[in-house]
């Protein structure tokens, strides 16, 4: 082989700190967002949050400026002093391919005529004093535990008696069950060796149960779905469940459950002994049980959703006027230290280049959170551009959209648009959706156009909630009513749908 040189020219892409914090601030969820900001503000000292005694910003909309920091330099590049490459790219992945033309223009409104008058969003501080805030109201949700705790000190126990309910109340899973059984318990005490102990032990937890049982809500501490059941039929009273009734669907909840689920009346009726008339009725109280005694206990904090974007809707039949405008609650008020900025500029000893490289982190931190929530706008405002048939009809109105027909419109890239759209939500007049809500696949229509899968699903949901309870519709039958709207929608993918909207199948959604 033999050794030579030679010289090549090639282009590589790089990615510099900023255009990282970029792409990651983008992706970004609100909670997250607001864990990365308080870690910023503990590190970078050129950093801090304006006072809230300052008056709340107008809510950002299509058209507003961009917000300027407050160490003399305005949010656009050049007066920063960050040098040419100060001003943060709309499109991130879009700069490193050299693809996007830097046009950050974009319609600025969506209407038919003029907006109406603007209200800006209140913050959630702005109410009175006397309100009480939704997620402090979850964060003072009783938990199971606590419930039946509060309960057992009604209770006239000794010593033995209490600890072991205590520690029965400690076992439940977060449904209200009993997934160990009292053996195994009492071994985890007392261990395999003491025999006396263990069945001492036993005994104990025996009664506890039974104490436990007795509590609210009814069904707690059963070790599987037909105890549960039955623990909840036995707590009824007469007048909602009178004694036969009751024997019947007690009788029902001790054959195997899968009888039950699939509604199997004849089989039931011969294993119960009843009548098939008796063993509907029985079914019917079944049903109307809580199969998940903790459900309501459990920590509902986790289902809050604060909105990104907020869309509110003004007149009426063709003077419908869609406003789109950030949620001024989620965005965070920074701006760069004016006493520390102007020391540093006076200063020109030792360390000054570090501190410089942390007052430009901190000018770049806040670059990039406004781009974030300008590209956020820019993509939400493009949405209800595409979507404005939804805002104004709702979801049968949806119609089929993909994310190369937003970042083609903004002239960004493709996964900048998913970026913005995961984790991101949208206040409608029809409910709170995430972004990617409004995008979906298309299905083929007899005229040769398109019907979006979001208004097939909700075409389908609409279809079973007019069906009748004696004769639901099959899935070839809902195929073949699409199709007389001129919908091509095979049986698999109405299943597929149906199975998405949480619809069970029709044999199981025959009324008794």
């Amino acid at each position: 082989m033999k050794q030579g040189l030679s010289l090549r020219i090639s282009q590589h892409l790089a990615l510099t700190p900023q255009l990282q914090q970029s792409i990651r601030l983008l992706q970004l969820s609100t909670l997250e967002l607001s864990q990365e900001v308080e870690q910023m503000l503990d590190e970078n000292p050129f950093l801090e949050a304006e006072p809230d005694d300052l008056p709340a910003p107008e809510p950002m909309q299509a058209d507003s400026p961009r917000v300027r920091d407050d160490d003399g330099g305005s949010g656009d590049a050049g007066g920063d002093g960050l040098g040419d490459d100060a001003a943060a790219p709309a499109d991130p992945v879009a700069e490193l391919e050299s693809s996007w033309d830097g046009d950050g223009s974009s319609d600025t409104l969506i209407e038919d005529g003029e907006w109406g008058n603007d209200q800006p969003s209140r913050k959630n501080g702005a109410a009175d004093d006397d309100s009480v805030d939704a997620i402090d109201l979850a964060r003072g949700h009783e938990s199971l535990p606590d419930h039946l705790h509060r309960q057992a000190l009604a209770l006239r126990l000794s010593e033995e008696d209490r600890a072991a309910l205590r520690y029965l109340i400690e076992s439940l899973n977060d449904d209200g069950y009993l997934e160990d059984s009292l053996q195994s318990l009492a071994e985890g005490l007392a261990g395999t060796d003491d025999l006396e102990t263990l069945e001492e032990l036993v005994h104990r937890f025996t009664v506890a149960l039974r104490l436990l049982q007795s509590l609210e809500p009814a069904g707690v501490g059963a070790r599987d779905l037909g105890e549960c059941l039955s623990l909840q039929l036995r707590m009824l009273p007469e007048h909602v469940a009178p004694a036969a009734l009751r024997a019947t669907a007690l009788a029902l909840c001790a054959q195997p459950l899968e009888l039950l689920a699939r509604r199997d009346v004849k089989r039931l009726a011969h294993l119960s002994g009843d009548t098939e008339a008796a063993v509907r009725q029985a079914m019917a109280l079944v049903a109307t049980l809580e199969p998940k005694p903790g459900r309501r206990f459990v920590d509902v904090e986790r289902n809050f959703v604060v909105p990104d974007v907020i869309v509110v809707k003004t007149g009426r039949g063709a003077n419908v006027k869609l406003r789109v405008q950030l949620n001024a609650d989620v965005m965070p008020r920074l701006r760069v230290h004016d006493i520390y900025a102007g020391a540093l500029k006076s200063h020109k000893g030792e360390g000054h280049q570090a501190l410089q490289q942390r007052l430009q982190e901190a000018r770049w931190f806040i670059k990039n959170i406004q781009q974030r929530f300008d590209t956020i706008l820019r993509v939400s405002t493009a949405i209800v551009e595409r979507q404005k048939n939804f805002f104004v009809h709702g979801e049968l109105a949806m119609r089929p959209l993909v994310l190369r027909e937003i970042a083609d419109e903004l002239g960004l890239h493709e996964s900048t648009i998913s970026r913005v759209t995961t984790a991101k939500y949208m206040a409608t007049p029809f409910g709170t959706f995430e972004l990617k809500y409004f995008f979906g696949s298309a299905l083929g229509t007899e005229t040769g156009g398109n019907a979006s899968s979001t208004a097939v699903r909700a075409l389908i949901k609409q279809f079973v909630s007019a069906e009748s309870a004696k004769k639901p519709l099959s899935d070839n039958q809902i195929s073949e009513m699409l199709k007389e709207q001129g919908i091509e929608c095979a049986r698999r993918t109405v299943a597929k749908y149906r199975e998405a909207l949480r619809i069970a199948p029709a044999n199981l959604r025959k009324a008794l």
